[in-house]
């Protein structure tokens, strides 16, 4: 079958990435589908839905592992399976309504209390003058209600007095304004009993009861025994999980019949676990279920299933075959659902090969192919399209492009072409490409030319309230300075290069004299303008962006330079050809989070007042307020596998190459359905217009043979003309 594993990259230790997964986990079930004979991709889904829409409907898979968490909001588990549903795509796990309830505790704690099933006193709570003193039974634990992962819960989460409760709810209400859950603390121990619908025994896929065995040495101290955040999160090579729980049997075939009628009860489907406290006195309580359970190695799922005599791979064939056979998967095809459109496309590849090698000779800088590709890097993009499935139809941006496009057919392109000359010359190829109707990767002409003019860029861009530095262009070096301009250093460079192409150190200039040297220089060797800014003193980050109109902000890289000698670093065309003992890459940069959502609002709010489509990366500097400052935006980044900017912020992310190329591919092919589409429709106007028109015609016919026919009816005539010449002439 064709595989399509999402899920949410696990990048920091933060909080708010604790329910996703690492890379590890992604690695283990990748790796464990693919032993299994299918075929695999992998979806991470932390962007825009509509990226997600367009990489899903590219690649048609035939089912959907699911472990996605969502990002946000009490329904964030269900959205994906939603999506799913809607898009028409079959899925392991239990389905959004599901999903939905069994995220909320309280509302599957009042669900659960229908069937008879056993847990302990609770209030939910969304202000603090909600909590009833009179209900309480102390001791209680406060918890968010709608999270995961033990988030909030910790050896303070205990309170034993209602003056201890009061003070605790508020604090977490202040960060779960949600709600909160407030429940008996029930002294004991906690149990956890997976389930796997596909396992065929005597409790209909409710697997043995498991424990988590803790080191002592890591709840040393502790007065509470519970699994919480901190042993979950930062201490948890101090647990493993026994299986089967040490615990009497009745016991554990009382929790086992207990989940039988809570994952039944809750619809619970192909897999989920559920965690029971069991008191001193040898009572289980049930305290919450996890539809969507973790798959990470360790897991108690894989220790429970080993019981069963399965081992990792057989716990994911059961899920992937649980899935299969609830949506009438056979031979890897859905039954009684229309085929999806799949298949190779025809893929044009677009591109200016580098033949003359960048390099420095003394003072003397060979950038003039700076920007094209090496036949490295065009084959690795080569074989990153075709591992997708498609064919490559190599199109080299030369002079005999346009009649090559005119008279090859194509489905997509993917366009790296740099063009030929002059400020527009990126959107050359996809000028044509527009002219021919024909889907292409990447920004509009528009916005490639605009990007490539630096100060026209700056100019779109701080009016959309973003800093850039001050700025101005000369055209010979003997224009006056302008006077916001108050102070050196300031940065002189060409106003319509990549690539770094004429920013060297020298481009950093301290005094009148040295700038309009530099200037002159620009321009009389790459023939235009040059643009001079203030030197922005501070970090120097690029983002990475991948999308449409609500693009996917990928981590921030920093440049980080290492001459502590060099009092005014910057990103220079020297650094991109020997940068290993200057600079350093950090991917994902180290900041903290209000500066990075701050960074990321920048990139955000640059890629789309340019109109940026696709793929983009912005180059930003901090100063040291915290002020962030646009430098520029390359809509048309270089793809050079392990060196790139781009594909190093992409590795940092946790994409590989293929990834990333699937990802700047696939609104091209959304595009090209639509295209499609909308072709088809007019079609089918057509064909019913023309239908209409001889229907119309075949009509006007019949009623002018009646007429003739019931003119002649009286006549005598046998030859027939007589009657047609008298019904003419009375017309």
């Amino acid at each position: 079958m064709r595989i399509a594993l999402t899920y949410n990259l696990r990048l920091s230790d933060s909080e708010d990435e604790a329910e996703f997964d690492t890379q590890e986990t992604v690695n283990t079930l990748a790796s464990a589908i693919e032993r299994l004979g299918h075929r695999l991709e992998r979806f991470e889904v932390s962007g825009p839905a509509s990226r997600t829409v367009a990489r899903l409907e590219a690649y048609s898979p035939d089912l959907i592992f699911n472990i996605a968490e969502g990002r946000r909001g009490r329904f964030r588990e269900a959205f994906y399976p939603a999506l799913f549903e809607e898009l028409g795509f079959a899925y392991t796990g239990s389905d959004a309504y599901a999903l939905a309830v069994t995220l909320d505790k309280q509302l599957t704690k009042l669900v659960l209390s229908k069937h008879g099933i056993r847990t302990p006193g609770w209030q939910f709570v969304e202000k603090l003058t909600e909590l009833k003193a009179e209900d309480l039974r102390f001791p209680v634990i406060i918890k968010p209600n709608f999270e995961g992962s033990s988030k909030g819960i910790t050896q303070d989460s205990v309170a034993e007095t209602l003056e201890q409760a009061r003070e605790k709810v508020s604090q977490a209400l202040a960060r779960y304004p949600a709600g909160v859950l407030v429940e008996e603390f029930i002294s004991g121990t906690d149990i956890t009993v997976p389930y796997l619908a596909a396992v065929q025994n005597d409790h209909d896929g409710v697997l043995s009861p498991t424990e988590y065995d803790i080191d002592p040495a890591a709840i040393a101290g502790r007065k509470y025994a519970i699994y919480d955040y901190e042993l979950k999160t930062k201490k948890e090579n101090a647990v493993k999980v026994r299986a089967p729980a040490n615990i009497p049997p009745k016991v554990a075939e009382e929790m086992r019949t207990m989940s039988k009628k809570i994952f039944q009860a809750l619809d619970c489907r192909d897999l989920g676990r559920i965690d029971f406290r069991l008191s001193d006195a040898g009572v289980p309580y049930f305290l919450e279920i996890n539809a969507l359970p973790s798959l990470e190695p360790g897991a108690g799922i894989y220790a429970a299933a080993a019981m069963e005599g399965m081992h990792l791979d057989g716990v994911v064939g059961a899920i992937i075959q649980s899935a299969a056979r609830r949506n009438k998967i056979k031979d890897g095809k859905r039954q009684g659902k229309p085929a999806r459109k799949s298949g190779p496309l025809r893929v044009g590849f677009t591109y200016n090969v580098k033949r003359v090698k960048p390099a420095l000779d003394g003072q003397a800088v060979e950038d003039s192919e700076a920007e094209y590709d090496s036949p490295t890097t065009l084959q690795a993009i080569r074989e990153a399209i075709a591992s997708w499935g498609h064919e490559v139809v190599d199109l080299e941006a030369t002079a005999e492009l346009p009649s090559v496009l005119a008279s090859t057919p194509l489905d997509i392109v993917f366009n790296i072409a740099e063009g030929f000359k002059g400020r527009n010359r990126e959107s050359q190829v996809p000028a044509m490409l527009e002219l021919l109707d024909i889907p292409y990767t990447g920004s509009d002409p528009a916005t490639l030319s605009i990007a490539l003019d630096k100060a026209l860029a700056k100019k779109i861009v701080r009016q959309a309230g973003i800093h850039t530095p001050n700025f101005q262009l000369m055209h010979t070096g003997k224009e006056r300075l302008n006077k916001e301009f108050t102070s050196f250093p300031l940065m002189v460079k060409p106003v319509a290069e990549g690539s770094s192409k004429g920013v060297v150190s020298k481009s950093v200039c301290h005094n009148e004299a040295e700038l309009r040297e530099v200037v002159k220089e620009i321009v009389t060797k790459y023939q235009q303008p040059a643009l001079i800014e203030e030197y922005i003193g501070g970090r120097e980050f690029t983002v990475g962006l991948l999308g449409e109109r609500r693009p996917r902000v990928l981590p921030p890289m920093e440049i980080v330079f290492l001459d502590k000698a060099d009092k005014t670093p910057i990103y220079s065309f020297e650094h991109k050809l020997d940068w290993t003992d200057r600079i350093r890459y950090d991917a994902p940069a180290k900041l903290e989070p209000a500066l990075l959502e701050k960074l990321r609002a920048a990139a955000r709010g640059s890629f789309m007042a340019l109109g940026c489509r696709d793929v983009a990366r912005i180059d930003f500097r901090m100063d040291d307020k915290g002020r962030i400052y646009f430098i520029e935006c390359n809509p048309l980044p270089g793809l050079t596998p392990g060196w790139s900017d781009l594909v190093l912020i992409a590795q940092g992310a946790g994409m590989d190459y293929r990834g990333l190329i699937g990802e700047i591919m696939a609104p091209a092919i959304r595009r090209y359905k639509e295209r499609e589409a909308r072709r088809a429709a007019d079609e089918s106007a057509l064909m019913k217009l023309a239908m209409e028109k001889a229907a119309l015609e075949k009509a006007a016919m019949a009623e002018d043979n009646k007429a003739v026919t019931g003119s002649g009816s009286g006549s005598s005539s046998s030859s027939g003309e007589g009657p047609v010449r008298m019904d003419m002439k009375a017309h």
